[in-house]
């Protein structure tokens, strides 16, 4: 007879969010250590966990059983709640939980103790031993509720455990006779060791929004809700009197008995008319877009029906037809709703069905994408459509789905965010009371060592020695950092995944346990993340809220308000403006071609066509980036282009004989050792994923195809061997020829719609170092931008009479509603003046806290009062509006003072705006600026010396890890833009007192380039006052021309009289005969200015060498 022993059924994971630190795999781990054969995982109304634990378990050789814990209502409870735990006992019950979870989750009527057990035949109820169950004696209603479960069919339990003291377990064996219930085993784990007790208090405490008092004196405290060795429980137990609870303990473990059904999406049918099915229906609206669409240069009409049919017979070979029009109907939606959609993403702009259906706008023909690399009948697997949609109108695409579909059918997915090791130290820290500042020097050292890549709190011990010196010089500091390394990793929160939506042929409850979703359309929300639901048979679908979709879709809706017919789409792909935009590297704004390096690199390239965008997409990568130099000389005919085979010209040879793209790999493959498509992109697949034994019988499969097709052996293993070193470079094609129309798209926009794509970039834009960047490009694009107009501005930037106004929602602290007042206000007439303003928007408005900030950042500039006069006669205005009678004879008239200075009206644009607008404070300095022929931001160049004056933001102090000595980081930033400033130690030692946030500095480096952000390595920091100082000392100057003799003056002195009629200024002009020994200052009238470009045109006609701007004492 087999010997009974004690399963835990009370078992509260990580999953029960900032309750336990047991993740589910270690659960398994710990108990089969301790010698359980069975072990339940009962996390509080959620399943989370559920099928990680199931994994585990499996693996394992464990008996997993599923519970839920649940506090339910009692109609004779009040409010009051009583806790159970429901276990399944098969696979029913198994779904049961599934529906309980989703119900308690999701039902704004609270659960029942009396809906639990209608709907649960297939599940186990225990009563948890609470207080109130405790004093049972004492509470009738509480009698009473047992009493009603006693008297319930099935297996409910009264829980018992050895935590209780004796007293408590004599009142439940009590109870439980007296209401004919069985008392089982019910022992609580929430936490592995019982070391682990103290850490756990710390995580509910980060949860709970508390803090723990006496951290260190407490710190070593051990608890009694930990995994007990199994043996040794169930002796405890029997010991205690409880055989009867051990055994029924055992026989509930014994029925549990489920399986998680893993299995390939199945797919929705999908609704087609009346005599046609899904096959049929798909073929005729492929062939009706194909009709709408262009064939592309050197194809035939043969062509396009070959491949459509092709791809076609695979599809519905696959099972695939539902699909296709489940996507097809989405998109064709979003086109009825004219959202702006992308030209394709990933793989799927190799399908000429996806390009027939409009799903994509990417011609594979024309580009000679291949559909096995999207499809591959030799790979059963779904195929993955993802749909780029504008982020601000995902929104409508969801809910015509949710409604297309079923809210029971379709939902977003979960996903969690985790203590991270510098969110879980500032938790902790927190929870201990430790200082900000203190545990802000903790974080320091976390942010040096996590510069190029995050790391954990045990990698930053072994690594960083000014970490482990903290933790040496404070015990708290060390506490803080031992338990953080405990929590960190485990789930903080849950949230909506960005882009995943599932869908379903039945109720999404059957198959996944739910919960409300996090948006406005009321969608329901998977408890599995999207790993799981894949595998449990779901189809997943991602729609990408794309934020350049965004600017398009907006740009487009200002453009057909002046241009109906307008077809983005449409637009030639060789047009001479965008690619001269793209050649100039003036990418700023341009999806995927922003940044300083890509930027760059489309300089050097100076693509002709859009096939060189397309490369430069594909190769501006980590990993292919090292061919770019390659690439680049190849074009140019400065390297020569080497084949591995001149027979591979065809595939390599667009591509300078470098391989760019997977499908290359493929071609290559295909070609030469006659592989067909599927097997090439198996063979692909292989390479990427350095599958050995699988690349072995790749090789030889692919050296006697070769060798089968007429190539010797040599040549053939050094394809091969080509191909394979490449491989793991190559980008998808179709990924890149997709995302680079839609790039070449934006840049058409820039180029020929400017006013309207720079409207639509400011008004999308959140990031205000980014908006500054646009605004200086739009000026360099001729665009006029002007500030908050209080008659002209609407909630965002808008565009008007040629030019951008930027809109009320720019300047912080003003409210919604406040500006749609404003904005309706303004249908009666424009506003005259403020005490217009004010008497028209009523009292409701009439607060300073409004109206200020649309005062400090310019809106009423045009109306006749300055800043100062408005701001310090606000307060007479709501004075005297409450006299004028709604008459503007008797508005009140406010005193004329002073403006206020314009280094004060910046630091509130700065304040309200978030920019400067009036201009920028280094702009006051230009004298400065000429005498020292400074730079500005947007011309610095990566390996360039530079001289800037800018003014410094913001300024980050950290000790090197090495030799622990200070340094910092800064921001600065001039009308032209932002960057970012090192300065390592020695120089930090020079220059510390001047380094200082608000302040303008004039900084000496060199220009380097990391992260896509270029920055420079300070040699030198003056602040302006110094050198404001120096000129008041020599506040002259002079430009002084050497020449050798009198014949040379004779010849120079035309040319100089010339320069002087076009840049003539107030720096006198000293002409020193070397040979005479003797100085002539050239009359008034041939005087010239100080400009760069005189001193280029002064070195050009009298050499360098000649040439000085020299200060003097007048």
């Amino acid at each position: 007879m087999r010997k009974m022993s004690v399963t835990p059924l009370d078992v509260t994971s990580t999953y029960s969010l900032l309750q336990s630190t047991i993740r589910p795999r270690d659960l398994v781990k710990a108990a089969r250590e301790q010698g359980y054969s069975a072990i339940a995982l009962t996390d509080e109304n959620v399943l989370y966990g559920a099928v990680d634990f199931y994994n585990a378990a499996q693996q394992a050789g464990i008996r997993p059983i599923i519970g839920l814990k649940l506090q339910l209502t009692f109609a004779e409870l009040d409010e009051r709640k009583t806790t159970v735990t429901v276990i399944e006992k098969n696979q029913q019950g198994y779904t049961e939980l599934m529906q309980l979870s989703t119900q308690q989750m999701t039902s704004k009527a609270e659960l029942t103790v009396q809906d639990v057990v209608k709907q649960i035949d297939n599940c186990a109820i225990i009563i948890k031993p609470t207080m109130a169950i405790l004093t049972a004696h004492r509470d009738p209603t509480i009698q009473k509720l047992l009493s009603w479960f006693g008297n319930q069919p099935g297996d409910i339990f009264m829980g018992i455990n050895l935590v209780l003291d004796p007293t408590e377990r004599q009142v439940l064996k009590d109870l439980s006779l007296q209401n004919g219930l069985k008392l089982i085993a019910d022992e609580p784990v929430e936490y592995l060791e019982a070391n682990q007790y103290f850490p756990t208090q710390v995580l509910r405490a980060i949860g709970d929004g508390r803090q723990i008092e006496s951290p260190l004196s407490t710190a070593h405290n051990t608890g009694q809700h930990y995994l007990r060795n199994a043996q040794n429980l169930t002796v405890a137990y029997e010991r205690a009197g409880l055989a009867d609870a051990v055994e029924n303990n055992e026989v509930l473990v014994q029925k549990s008995s489920f399986k998680i059904n893993f299995q390939k999406p199945v797919l929705p049918e999908f609704a087609v008319p009346e005599g046609v099915n899904t096959a049929q229906y798909l073929r005729q609206l492929c062939i009706i877009g194909l009709k709408k669409r262009h064939l592309a240069p050197n194809t035939t009409i043969k062509q396009y029906r070959d491949r459509l049919e092709r791809e076609l017979t695979v599809i519905h070979q696959m099972g695939f037809d539902d699909y296709f029009l489940i996507v097809w109907d989405i998109m064709a939606f979003a086109h009825r709703k004219q959202i702006t959609t992308g030209p394709g993403r990933g793989s799927a702009a190799g399908s000429l069905v996806a390009y027939a259906l409009a799903i994509t706008d990417v011609d594979p023909l024309e580009y000679g994408l291949l559909f096995e690399r999207f499809l591959n009948p030799e790979r059963a697997q779904m195929p993955d459509i993802d749909l780029d949609i504008p982020d601000n109108r995902r929104q409508e695409v969801l809910e015509y789905v949710h409604q297309r579909y079923g809210h029971e059918r379709v939902a977003q997915i979960i996903t969690f965010g985790t203590l991270a090791a510098r969110q879980v130290v500032r938790d902790v820290g927190r929870v201990f009371g430790v200082p900000k500042y203190q545990v802000e020097q903790i974080i320091d050292t976390l942010r040096v060592l996590s510069r190029h890549r995050s790391v954990t709190l045990a990698e930053a011990i072994q690594q960083s020695q000014p970490l482990r010196n903290l933790m040496t010089d404070d015990p708290i500091n060390k506490l803080v950092i031992e338990v953080a390394r405990k929590l960190e990793g485990l789930p903080r929160h849950y949230s909506t995944h960005a882009a995943g939506v599932v869908l379903s042929a039945t109720p999404l409850k059957e198959i996944v346990p739910l919960q409300p979703g996090n948006d406005e359309a009321g969608l329901l929300m998977t408890q599995f993340p999207k790993e799981i639901v894949e595998s449990v048979g779901l189809l997943k679908m991602d729609f990408l809220g794309l934020r350049n979709l965004s600017i398009m879709d907006r740009a487009l809706a200002i453009i057909h308000q002046t241009t109906p017919g307008f077809d983005i789409t449409k637009v030639p792909l060789n047009d001479h403006k965008t690619i001269q935009l793209f050649k100039q590297g003036l990418t700023d704004g341009i999806f995927q071609f922003e940044s300083t390096g890509i930027r760059q690199t489309l300089q050097q390239l100076a693509p002709d066509n859009f096939e060189d965008i397309v490369a430069v997409n594909a190769l501006y990568r980590p990993g292919p980036m090292q061919n770019i130099p390659h690439f680049i000389a190849r074009k140019h005919g400065q390297e020569p282009i080497q084949l591995p085979d001149q027979s591979l010209q065809p595939i390599l040879g667009p591509t300078y004989g470098i391989l760019v793209y997977q499908e290359q790999v493929m071609q290559v493959a295909s070609k030469m050792a006659g592989f067909s498509l599927g097997q090439a992109d198996l063979l692909r697949r292989a390479m990427s994923k350095k599958k050995q034994a699988t690349m072995e019988s790749m090789r030889q499969r692919f050296i006697s195809g070769a060798v089968k097709n007429g190539y010797n052996q040599p040549i053939a293993e050094q394809v091969f061997n080509y191909i394979d070193q490449f491989a793991n470079y190559g980008f998808n094609r179709s990924h890149a020829v997709a995302y680079s129309k839609m790039a070449y798209e934006m840049a058409y926009l820039k180029c020929h719609f400017t006013t309207a794509f720079f409207t639509a970039l400011l008004a999308i834009e959140p990031n205000m170092d980014k908006v500054r960047l646009h605004l200086a490009d739009a000026q360099r694009f001729g665009v006029r931008i002007i500030g908050p107009n209080i008659n002209q501005s609407q909630m965002e930037y808008s565009l008007q009479n040629g030019q951008i106004v930027m809109g009320f929602s720019m300047i912080k602290g003003m409210r919604r509603d406040f500006i749609q007042a404003i904005i309706e206000e303004r249908k009666a007439g424009q506003f005259k003046n403020l005490p217009d303003f004010v008497q028209r928007l009523g009292e409701k408005w009439q607060k300073a806290a409004l109206i200020e900030p649309l005062i400090y950042a310019g809106a009423f500039d045009q109306l006749g009062y300055n800043r100062a006069e408005m701001i310090e006669g606000l307060s007479g205005v709501f004075a005297g509006n409450e006299f004028s009678f709604q008459s503007a004879d008797l508005q009140p008239i406010m005193k004329r003072r002073q403006e206020y200075p314009l280094t004060y009206r910046l630091q509130k644009e700065q304040e309200y705006l978030g920019m400067y607008l009036s201009g920028h404070p280094v702009t006051q300095y230009q004298r400065v600026r000429q005498q020292q022929h400074t730079q500005r931001i947007m011309d610095l160049k990566p390996g360039s010396s530079v001289k800037l004056l800018v003014l410094l933001n913001q300024i980050r102090q950290i000790n090197t890890k090495k030799t622990h000595q200070p340094m910092a980081f800064a921001t600065a930033s001039d009308e032209t833009g932002s960057m970012d400033i090192t300065i390592f130690p020695r120089q930090y030692q020079r220059f510390v007192d001047a380094l200082k946030p608000t302040t303008i500095v004039m900084i000496e480096g060199s220009v380097e380039q990391r992260n896509e952000r270029l920055q420079v390595i300070a040699n030198q920091i003056i602040p302006v006052e110094r050198l404001l100082n120096n000129q008041r000392q020599v506040s002259h100057q002079r430009w002084v021309i050497r020449v050798s003799d009198n014949s040379s003056v004779d010849e120079l002195l035309p040319k100089m009289l010339a320069l002087t009629k076009s840049m003539h200024g107030n720096t006198p002009v000293v002409i020193y005969n070397v040979a005479a020994q003797q100085a002539t200052t050239l009359p008034r009238q041939q005087w010239v200015g100080q400009q760069d470009k005189v001193r280029d045109a002064l070195n050009k006609v009298f050499g360098s060498n000649n040439v000085v701007l020299q200060a003097f004492d007048k």
